[in-house]
């Protein structure tokens, strides 16, 4: 194992429960990078294409919702 994957690791293990259960989720994904690539669902393609056509429009996040977002504590 790599010295910066160890780390890691160490870190995740001092984590809430939950917050490792999203660690564990997000290593799965990369490990089975390999299979098929995930297919969106009809709902997360119509979100999707609702955000690509804001954001064509300039339709953006001011600084202070994203400073608000980025400080909200993990649920």
């Amino acid at each position: 194992m790599i010295k910066p994957l160890e780390d890691a690791l160490g870190k995740v293990l001092r984590l809430s429960e939950h917050k490792q259960a999203v660690a564990a989720e997000l290593l799965e994904q990369l490990a089975q990078s390999d299979a098929a690539p995930y297919a969106l669902s009809p709902d997360e393609r119509t979100a999707v294409r609702e955000a690509l056509d804001r954001a064509s429009r300039g339709g953006f996040a001011d600084e202070a919702d994203v400073d608000a977002t980025l400080r909200r504590p993990w649920g």
